[in-house]
Parts: structure tokens; C-alpha cells; sequence
């Protein structure tokens, strides 16, 4: 178990991390005279410089080298980078298009459709109130394309694309520094050469000003910053505490739209959106019981153990005694005193 003021400054870091995820929204704004494309492409490049500052503070290179000797793993990382990079233009376009609402929706649906990856892919077994969540989240999505004609195909694009980078990332088991690393490696040179490309062309934003220059190279850090905090944050608190944590920054972008891009919610999307937080919270309170139940169990096994071991006075004074008594052939069926082996 973690000290209480390790879990404090993990709490701190979690909610540091998610706030900044839940707050992107107004930084991309900022942005709004670049084409998504172009922000994009400016994320990945600089994210590559922060990332290998990273690397050399925590003189984390070792894993490098086995990794290249791995085809397995590197095309499962080309996979991971294509899907991230396509869930990284998606949530950038929604915001600069006006969608922040529904691409916090995204964000809300995505521990669902994880969990229905869980039993498709993985083959995992659901409780009775996994599926009773996943049948509520369902029903939310089909009232939305009811109610609006249409799916809400950006939340779902969103979600089912960041639940696929979780996927793929459970089989190439790299840490969070070393993962954003290899990935944002491989999205150098492409990311590049479009920024070349619209250089040429004379459609690059970024010569246009310096506040939009610096605002432009920022993104590696705008990228950066949030994932350090959730790597730091992971490592002090349990994973229900990392789940209940996870909601704070789609809240956030679903304020934003409401109060500060004021976005329109009909009583249609009201009632989608209460459809898909009465799912989370049926999910939350089957983690907490589930971990509340481990937790018991683990406390009474160690009680059980405590119990069967002898105090040590009382096994020091055993030590002698056994050591003066008669070696005697034991009988079949006698009990053995506890804490003596064979």
C-alpha cells in the first residue's frame, strides 16, 4: 500500500494531468488560424525535442536498442502512432469546428467501448453491472441518432479510436515516457515534410507572427506536460482512483462547450448525455465494490496468516525444546505444531 502523502502527491498529479487534458480545448482555439492539419503537424514535431529532453533527464536509453531487434513490436507501435494520429486530428478539428460537446462525449463513451474491446478482443468476462453499463451507453448513442437524425459519429470516432491505441498499447508494454517516444519518432518525418510542403506553398501559418510561431512550437510541450503528470500519478494511486480520475477532463471540455463556446443542448443531447452518466456512474460504483471487496478479502488472508505464525518468543522457546527432545518416528496422522517444516 502506498504512504498516505505519496497518494496525496499522486492525487495532485492526476488531477494536474486531466485538468490540462480536460482545459486543451482553449489552447487549440488559440490556434484557430492554423488548419488542423497544420496544428497537427506541429504537434508531433515538437513533441520529438520534449520527448528526448525526457529521455536524457531520466537517462532512459536501454530500451531502444531491444526494441529495433523486435519487428513484432515496432509495427504494433506503427499501428499504435497511425491511430493516435488520427485521434489527435479529429479532437483538434472538432474543437477549432465548433463540436467541443460531442467530442467530450467521445471522452465519456471511451471507458465503454474499452470495456466492449475487453470482451470482443480480449475475451474477458463481464460482471452482471459491466454489461448493464455497456447496454445503458448503447442506449445513449441510439437515442442521440435518433433524436438528431444521425450518429454522432465524432464521439464515436473518438472513442473508438483512443480505445484502440489503449488496445494496441497493452501488447507492445512499453512505460508512458518510452511509448510517447517511439511514437512521436515515427511521426517526425512525415509531420515534416508536410510542413515543408505547405512552406512551399506559401500556406504555412507559422511565419505569420511571432505569437503564433511560439503558440505553434508549444505543442510539444502542450503535449508533453499533462502525460508526465499522468505517468507520475499512476505509480502512487490504484487504478479505481485513475478511473474515477479520467471523467475530470471530458467534464471540463463539456463546461467549456457550454459555458464559454456556448454550443446549443437540446433536450435531445441532455438526455443522451445523462444516458451516458448514468452508465459511468453504474460503472464507477461496480469498481469501487469490486476493489472494496479485494481489499477485504486481501485484509483477511493476511489476517489468517498472522494468525498461523507464532509469535517469535514463542517459537524461540519451541526451538530448544525441540532441540532436547528424542528423534522418535512420528506417527501417520499426528499434527504437525504450526510453523515447523518437514
Amino acid at each position: 500500500m502506498q504512504p498516505r502523502s505519496d497518494q496525496r502527491t499522486g492525487l495532485a498529479y492526476g488531477i494536474a494531468a486531466y485538468t490540462m487534458w480536460g482545459l486543451l480545448p482553449l489552447y487549440w482555439r488559440l490556434l484557430d488560424d492554423a488548419a488542423p492539419s497544420e496544428i497537427l503537424a506541429h504537434r508531433m514535431v515538437w513533441s520529438l525535442p520534449v520527448a528526448v529532453v525526457l529521455l536524457a533527464v531520466l537517462r532512459r536509453w536501454s530500451w531502444i536498442g531491444p526494441l529495433l531487434r523486435q519487428p513484432r513490436r515496432l509495427g504494433l507501435i506503427l499501428v499504435s502512432t497511425l491511430v493516435i494520429s488520427a485521434n489527435w486530428f479529429l479532437y483538434i478539428w472538432a474543437v477549432n469546428s465548433g463540436h467541443v460537446l460531442e467530442a467530450s462525449l467521445g471522452y465519456f463513451i471511451n471507458p465503454l467501448v474499452s470495456i466492449a474491446f475487453g470482451v470482443l478482443v480480449l475475451r474477458e468476462r463481464l460482471r452482471p453491472l459491466q454489461w448493464a453499463a455497456v447496454g445503458i451507453g448503447a442506449l445513449a448513442v441510439l437515442v442521440m441518432t435518433v433524436a438528431y437524425g444521425r450518429m454522432p459519429w465524432i464521439a464515436l470516432a473518438l472513442a473508438f479510436s483512443f480505445a484502440t491505441y489503449g488496445l494496441v498499447k497493452k501488447g507492445i508494454k512499453l512505460d508512458g515516457i518510452e511509448g510517447f517516444s517511439a511514437e512521436t519518432a515515427l511521426q517526425l518525418l512525415p509531420a515534416l515534410g508536410f510542413l515543408v510542403f505547405l512552406g512551399l506553398r506559401g500556406e504555412a501559418s507559422f511565419t505569420t507572427g511571432v505569437g503564433q510561431a511560439l503558440l505553434l512550437s508549444a505543442c510539444g510541450v502542450a503535449t508533453a506536460v499533462p502525460l508526465i503528470c499522468f505517468g507520475a500519478s499512476a505509480v502512487r494511486l490504484p487504478l479505481t482512483m485513475i478511473g474515477m480520475l479520467q471523467y475530470l477532463a471530458p467534464t471540463f471540455q463539456f463546461l467549456l462547450g457550454l459555458t464559454v463556446f456556448h454550443e446549443t443542448m437540446p433536450p435531445e443531447r441532455w438526455a443522451g448525455f445523462a444516458l451516458v452518466w448514468l452508465a459511468l456512474a453504474v460503472l464507477t460504483w461496480d469498481a469501487l465494490r469490486t476493489a472494496g471487496r479485494a481489499r477485504a478479502a486481501l485484509a483477511e488472508a493476511a489476517a489468517q496468516a498472522a494468525a498461523a505464525t507464532p509469535p517469535p518468543e514463542a517459537a524461540a522457546d519451541a526451538t530448544p525444546a525441540a532441540a532436547a527432545a528424542p528423534h522418535t518416528a512420528e506417527q501417520p496422522g499426528t499434527p504437525r505444531p504450526p510453523g515447523l517444516t518437514q
